[in-house]
């Protein structure tokens, strides 16, 4: 399989830049004397959709040919990537159908109704997620943008690294959350494309931890019966992002249901800006494992900022 390259990565921001938000970096002094190290945080919770699944979408729409704009899009998400595809094609003149399970947060469903895409409810499992979405295929003759595991969709996610860097110099590691692994495999592709010496790490629920159990076995392990209040963790890999992850990231740690809740929490208090409880797994995953980044100066993407106020899970 071939895997995409820094060079990829560097020609999807070309492509997005004029499109997208380049987010601040913040940092928060208590956070890190607590932390026990230097924490940058990339906040895509301020990116468009408030996630950084718009620039994968973006990217996405904009490699279409012209025959393949005027069918349409389609996609599966529980809400992230749903809202950022519906924007995209919006922002693009291109008709979007989204497939959501019935169980996806309020906010998400409202963002992507408001987007102008159609769309189609199923119940709250993989197989109904792909078996809908190939019914509206079949209807529409829309082309599919996949969530995570599709070529433009990884090296866009792969930008919010690339900014990152150019933001903040000499790190030490970079952490993102991992579900599908988009985010991750671009991350991880742009990375180590610039330094094989700047470390890769992801975090993710124990009660989703499909990709931690993949990531150290060698073998695709999908997820089964997640419960996590992370909701946009619940996801399996896909075969690209997991070809990528197991040749360019260096580990993955696994945090508690609690440790994300202190997290989100924490970031919400001492940072006052609104994230949702999947871009608090990895400074989770730091506080559970202080010894590990001790003293380090670390690169943490806050992946959105969609959460529904009047369900918060503290």
């Amino acid at each position: 399989m071939k895997l995409p390259e820094l060079r990829d990565v560097e020609d999807a921001y070309e492509r997005i830049k004029p499109f997208v938000h380049q987010t601040p970096v913040l940092s928060s002094t208590n956070i890190n004397n607590i932390a026990g190290c230097e924490l940058h945080f990339k906040c895509e919770n301020f990116q468009k959709v408030g996630a950084f699944k718009y620039r994968g979408a973006t990217n996405a729409v904009l490699s279409l040919s012209e025959a393949d704009r005027r069918k349409g899009v389609a996609t599966h998400s529980s809400g992230n990537h749903a809202a950022a595809l519906a924007l995209a094609a919006k922002n693009n003149g291109v008709k979007a159908h989204i497939v959501m399970p019935n169980n996806a947060p309020e906010i998400k469903k409202k963002a992507v109704a408001g987007y102008g895409a159609e769309i189609t409810f199923c119940e709250p499992t993989l197989k109904a997620r792909e078996s809908t979405l190939a019914q509206v295929i079949d209807t529409t003759g829309a082309v599919m943008v996949h969530p995570y595991n599709q070529w433009e969709v990884v090296c866009g996610q792969g930008t919010a690294a690339l900014e990152l860097l150019q933001q903040v110099e000499n790190l030490n590691t970079v952490m993102t959350p991992v579900g599908g692994g988009g985010l991750l495999s671009g991350s991880a592709t742009y990375i180590k494309g610039v330094s094989s010496s700047i470390k890769v790490v992801a975090a993710e629920p124990m009660m989703a931890n499909d990709a931690w159990k993949s990531f150290k076995s060698g073998v695709f392990q999908p997820v089964v019966n997640p419960d996590t209040i992370a909701d946009g963790l619940c996801t399996s890999l896909g075969d690209l992002t997991f070809e990528i992850i197991k040749n360019k990231v260096d580990d993955i740690l696994v945090v508690s249901e609690a440790g994300i809740r202190e997290a989100m929490r924490m970031i919400w208090e001492r940072m006052k800006i609104i994230i949702e409880p999947s871009s608090a797994v990895p400074l989770a995953a730091v506080l559970e494992n202080r010894d590990h980044f001790k003293g380090q100066s670390v690169g943490i993407i806050l992946t959105g900022g969609n959460v529904d106020l009047g369900n918060l899970p503290f």
